[in-house]
Order: structure tokens, then C-alpha cells, then sequence
């Protein structure tokens, strides 16, 4: 099954999405903390049905109460960036401000001249989880999403800490679609791209991941409890803009889509502030 958060006129709704229409889910406005893996999995349908062109889709989970990102997992990102290989997850926090829509534009901000693209397999949690691991850790997990961790490597680099370059608000789409695990099936066997103005930039199959789903639970669950709606992008393969001779960077007017198999395809325009 797939799921979409999204606005129809004045009204904010959950729903699943079903070929070219939404099923809204009965008194439940957005997916996250009131969506946990057993309602998904029962749906509360009403019986109205809206077609999907008419909605305006939000981030897939609007407020989740965490967003926890992991850097340097793909062997060949970590070597384009001159790292060595981590024995442990590089962790990171964004904040709910960072998430824009499918289609929504990525904000470039004046301040930045290094912004970059970063094509992200996420998950969102199911269940409440503390210290567990392997297939408890796995069966945590309602669904999975994409995401696209832009960054302004100028603000991350400014500092050992890559917070300011990472929380940039409206810089960070994540969905279209929250999609069942029963769908996915193996989040270790899937193919994920992105795209910049129609040419390919990155391309890796989630196989390469270096710490795997199950793990970034465990790792993340054994500090801090995850919650229902809590986030997780599991980091980028290489081949991202700031790492190519000569740079590629992200402009005003350019128009990125990143694509994972059985996810589905996210795409957005990139537009200057004003």
C-alpha cells in the first residue's frame, strides 16, 4: 500500500493512494505520530475518494518528532569524499522546518554558493523501539520513502559538525509516497538514481549500503527511543555534484528527480529565495 499527507483546499488530510486517487483516512489529518504500522496496515477508510491531481502533497510525514540522517554509508561516497570507511554510523539531526513536498521547490538560499544534491533511500517508523535489534528492528519500520538530502557544503564544512549545513529550511523533500515494507519487500535490493536537468548524476542499488536498515535502528533505538513517525534517511551513493571536477551545484531554475525502485520517483524545482 501507498500513503500521502497532502491538503485539499482548506482541509489537511491522510490517505491511501490508490492508481489516481486519495481514500482519505478517517480523523487523521497527516502521517506520523497517529499513523503507527497497525493503522496503516487496517486502514480506516471513509468511503470518499479524491483524485490525486487535486491534492497538494505535503512532506510525507509533516511533523515527525525526530529526523535522524546518516552520512558517509555507501563505501564509493565515502571515498569520493576522502573519508575513510566508519565503523559506526555518521549521525546527524535535521530539523522539521528542512522538509519540502514533491514538487515544492528547493529553496537555495543567498547566503550559500555550494549547494548540492544528495539522492536518499527513507524510512519512517512504525512502532515504539528502544535497544532492539535484527528482525524486531526491521519489523519497527511502516514504510519507506525517498528523500533528497540537499546540503550547502559551504555551512557544512565550516565546522567538524555538519549541522548548519544540513538544516537549511525548505531544503530537503521528502516522499511522494510512504510505502508498506510488504511492497518493498528487500530495502537492500533496490536500485536508486537521481537526476539533475535530465542527465544522470548518481546511480547505486541500496545493496551497497554500508550500515543497513535493521542496524540504523539498533544503533539509533539504543540512545534514544524511535517513535511512530520518526524519520531516518539512510544516506548517498556517490557521485554527488561537489565531489566533480569541475562542481556541479544546484541553480535557480534547475529541476532534480531522484528515483528508487518500488519507492517511486521525487522531483522538484529548485528556485532562488526571495
Amino acid at each position: 500500500m501507498r500513503f500521502a499527507s497532502c491538503v485539499l483546499g482548506d482541509r489537511q488530510l491522510a490517505g491511501l493512494v490508490e492508481d489516481d486517487a486519495v481514500r482519505p483516512l478517517r480523523d487523521v489529518a497527516e502521517l506520523g505520530r497517529d499513523t503507527p504500522s497497525e493503522v496503516l496496515a487496517d486502514p480506516p477508510l471513509t468511503d470518499e475518494r479524491v483524485r490525486l491531481a487535486e491534492v497538494q502533497l505535503l512532506p510525507i510525514v509533516p511533523h515527525p518528532g525526530k529526523i535522524v540522517c546518516v552520512g558517509l554509508n555507501y563505501r564509493a561516497h565515502a571515498d569520493e569524499g576522502g573519508y575513510d570507511v566508519p565503523d559506526y554510523p555518521a549521525l546527524f539531526t535535521k530539523f522539521a522546518e528542512t522538509l519540502v513536498a514533491a514538487g515544492d521547490p528547493i529553496v537555495l538560499p543567498p547566503e550559500s554558493e555550494a549547494v548540492d544534491f544528495e539522492a536518499e533511500l527513507a524510512f519512517v517508523m512504525g512502532r515504539r523501539v528502544r535497544r532492539t535489534s535484527g528482525a524486531s528492528a526491521l519489523d519497527a519500520v511502516a514504510g519507506y520513502t525517498i528523500g533528497n538530502d540537499v546540503s550547502m557544503r559551504d555551512y557544512q564544512y565550516k565546522t567538524a559538525q555538519w549541522l548548519p549545513g544540513k538544516n537549511w529550511a525548505a531544503s530537503t523533500p521528502l516522499g511522494p509516497f510512504l510505502v508498506t515494507p510488504d511492497e518493498v519487500d528487500d530495502p537492500h535490493q533496490l536500485d536508486i538514481s537521481l537526476e539533475l536537468n535530465g542527465e544522470r548524476m548518481q546511480s547505486a542499488n541500496t545493496s551497497q549500503l554500508i550500515f543497513d536498515v535493521p542496524t540504523l535502528v539498533a544503533t539509533i533505538s539504543e540512545f534514544v527511543p524511535l517513535a511512530p513517525g520518526d524519520v531516518v534517511l539512510t544516506g548517498t551513493p556517490s557521485g554527488v555534484g561537489y565531489r566533480r571536477d569541475p562542481k556541479v551545484l544546484l541553480r535557480d531554475g534547475d529541476r532534480v528527480a531522484v528515483e528508487i525502485e518500488r519507492v517511486g520517483r521525487l522531483e522538484n524545482p529548485v528556485a532562488a529565495e526571495r
